[in-house]
């Protein structure tokens, strides 16, 4: 059989690979689409082979820019992944200023946070500990946290997103970001005092914290609700309301209501906590010029923070990552040298034919973020054949087995790697997909539109779709 001229060079170039794509959706797709009341043109969707050696399966809308929300985590990730190394770490370096003798340092403790986006409660106590290894009990001094790696004339409106202050997600990047600036609160019931033990991790010096609650009969219910919590005040985290004892242990994560000060509160309190005394204050500060750090506490590696970031979808983590690339590459922990960093690597290493993503915080919790399916998709074929594919991969949530794809299997029974994304007008997904031949890959599916979350079938559909081949 005679192949047409224009189907060899389309073949041979792959520079007309759209106009061999379906160009229509498939049944199951459109079906879920109008089910969830979301149309056609408000989808974009894209099926490519992962290695490149074919054309697309799909190609719809493809070339239309969109806010991809979390799913812009995956440009985050890869950049930081193919720029800093999957073994890279961030450092946090401490400093002391004066001479230690019976367990008194008579001078100040500095802290300087370089960006690292894993600095919990936990891994905060380890640093005290070092530091009450150095035999210090007693800071004569100041305890000063030094946070100008990162540059910010002031801390954002929590509430300036989306009106949710109190939730962790909201939370800002911070070169010295402890504990993603917030609390986690335990209620433990005692039915036979009748209370609930409330437990705060961590406690914030100078914050009175309501150590417990009365219980209350009935199902667990919105046990939130019934809580009746007031976190407004700064200086008091408490309750007016009861906890019901049939919701047995419950944890529950807020942001603090004074996040600029979170840092200062968290360290005085773990110090104290730990059997330490501090005669000056927990302040903000910078490191002397010239003095050197005594121990610096290293974050877990880069491979296995952008697990947490991809798989959980965690906003503030991403945020360190896209600040950190920008301190790295242009020395500037900024949002303006983050974007030009962000920009010289994809033109240098995805290219500009597909047109170059809008960059705002790396991080998808953004009205302004935008990228089209071809270009990611272009992007994720690059990655899979990058020497970091697998640390990536690695990192993305598995459908039916884990973070934001726990309990989305695929009807099909085949397998996928796939970064979610949600906003209040926008939803999707995005990675790679098994297919039955054996062959891997890359799927894009991303909404705009009021209904975008109802699209989720519609999303999961396509990627069914995809495995049967």
């Amino acid at each position: 059989m005679r192949i047409a001229p224009f189907a060899v060079s389309c073949l041979a170039a792959f520079a007309c690979a759209g106009a061999l794509a379906q160009q229509s959706l498939p049944p199951e797709v459109d079906a879920a689409l109008a089910r969830a009341k979301v149309p056609r043109e408000a989808v974009t969707m894209l099926v490519l082979d992962a290695e490149g050696a074919r054309p697309p399966r799909l190609a719809w809308r493809s070339q239309v820019p969109v806010n991809p929300a979390s799913i812009m985590k995956l440009v985050t990730t890869y950049a930081g992944l193919d720029l800093l190394g999957a073994a890279y770490t961030w450092t946090t370096p401490v400093y002391l200023e004066g001479t230690v003798s019976n367990g008194v340092l008579n001078g100040n403790l500095y802290i300087k946070g370089q960006g690292d986006p894993k600095l919990v409660i936990e891994r905060l106590w380890l640093l005290m500990r070092r530091v009450q290894g150095l035999g210090i009990h007693t800071v004569a001094g100041d305890i000063v946290l030094d946070r100008s790696a990162f540059e910010s004339a002031a801390e954002p409106d929590p509430a300036a997103f989306d009106g949710e202050p109190l939730r962790p997600y909201n939370a800002s990047p911070d070169a010295l970001l402890l504990n993603f600036k917030s609390v986690v609160m335990t209620f433990v019931p005692d039915r036979q005092a009748q209370t609930a033990q409330v437990n705060f991790e961590p406690s914030l010096a100078g914050v009175a914290m309501q150590s417990s609650v009365p219980l209350s009969a009935g199902d667990c219910g919105d046990y939130r609700s019934t809580l009746r919590a007031e976190f407004a005040d700064a200086k008091r985290i408490g309750f007016t309301g009861s906890y019901p004892a049939a919701c047995g242990e419950k944890t529950w994560a807020i942001a603090y209501a004074d996040p600029r000060n979170y840092a200062v509160r968290a360290v005085g309190g773990l110090w104290g906590d730990m059997g330490n005394q501090l005669k000056g204050q927990v302040r903000e500060g910078r490191v002397p010029a010239g003095l050197k750090p005594v121990f610096e506490s290293a974050s877990p590696p880069l491979a296995e923070v952008i697990r947490d970031i991809n798989k959980y979808s965690n906003n503030v983590m991403a945020q360190q990552l896209f600040l950190t690339l920008g301190l790295q590459q242009k020395n500037r922990g900024t949002l303006d040298a983050a974007r030009t960093a962000l920009r010289q690597w994809w033109n240098d290493r995805i290219g500009t034919g597909e047109g170059q993503p809008v960059f705002d915080n790396g991080s998808g919790l953004s009205r302004d973020e935008r990228i089209s399916a071809a270009a990611l998709g272009k992007m994720l074929q690059h990655a899979w054949r990058s020497p970091v594919m697998p640390e990536l991969m690695a990192s993305l949530p598995a459908s039916g087995v884990d973070g934001t794809l726990k309990r989305r299997a695929l009807r099909s029974g085949g397998a996928a790697h796939l970064k979610t994304g949600t906003l209040r007008d926008a939803a999707g997904v995005a990675g790679y997909v098994d297919g039955a031949s054996g062959r891997r890959y890359v799927v894009v599916a991303i909404a705009n539109h009021a209904n975008a979350a109802a699209a989720r079938p519609a999303f999961d559909a396509l990627v069914d779709w995809a495995t049967q081949d």
